[in-house]
């Protein structure tokens, strides 16, 4: 789709490259222009239908369900990853989102609450809400890496849920590399974790 606008058509390429279901903001967008145009662009692709504002200042290249040809909601994790890069901040799942993403659950929760180093806020995107709230730097230290989700998850089971199955589902999921990364990990979580953790992160041949 060419445009009269070049900044549109090189937004439009960028957004196609990205494929249905990317999420995006103009902060993913610095390098095409000043902030001012890049916005303008935005706003004209949202009049244009080529586009979907999902919240204020956040946008999607909507995914269309096969079936009904209808468009679908973005998935939450895009759009918690857009508002990170937004704010250059970091995430870390908790609670029943943690567990999902580490195959212990099948829940998935209408509140999907996110711990971050950026500003604290709340999003309404369909029927789920997004809620990202201040963590401690000890919290955030191990974020961007499966320690980080693991510990989460842990927290959610709770002491008497991580069950040797659970413990065995674990090992079996976490590639090695990780469990050695968790293994390192082990001095940023609570005491009650860390015999468990142990558990996990041993990898084949340790003693």
């Amino acid at each position: 789709m060419k445009t009269s606008h070049p900044i549109t058509d090189k937004l439009v390429s960028r957004i196609h490259g990205k494929g249905r279901g990317t999420v995006f903001s103009s902060a993913d967008f610095v390098d095409l222009g000043s902030r001012a145009a890049v916005d303008q662009a935005l706003s004209r692709l949202v009049r244009q239908g080529a586009i979907r504002r999902i919240a204020r200042g956040l946008y999607d290249y909507p995914r269309v369900n096969p079936a009904l040809g209808g468009t679908l909601s973005p998935s939450p994790d895009a759009v918690a990853k857009a508002v990170a890069r937004r704010t250059d901040s970091r995430l870390i799942p908790t609670g029943a989102l943690a567990a999902n993403a580490l195959g212990l659950s099948t829940q998935v929760p209408a509140k999907m609450i996110y711990l971050t180093d950026g500003p604290q806020r709340q999003i309404q995107i369909g029927s789920q809400t997004l809620v990202f709230r201040h963590a401690s730097p000890r919290t955030m230290a191990v974020s961007g890496r499966v320690s980080a989700v693991v510990f989460q998850a842990l927290r959610y089971l709770g002491r008497t849920g991580v069950t040797p199955d659970v413990v065995q589902r674990l090992r079996a999921t976490i590639p090695p590399q990780d469990r050695q990364r968790l293994g390192r990990d082990i001095r940023h979580a609570v005491g009650w974790m860390r015999p468990i953790l142990t558990q996990i992160s041993t990898v084949d041949g340790d003693k």
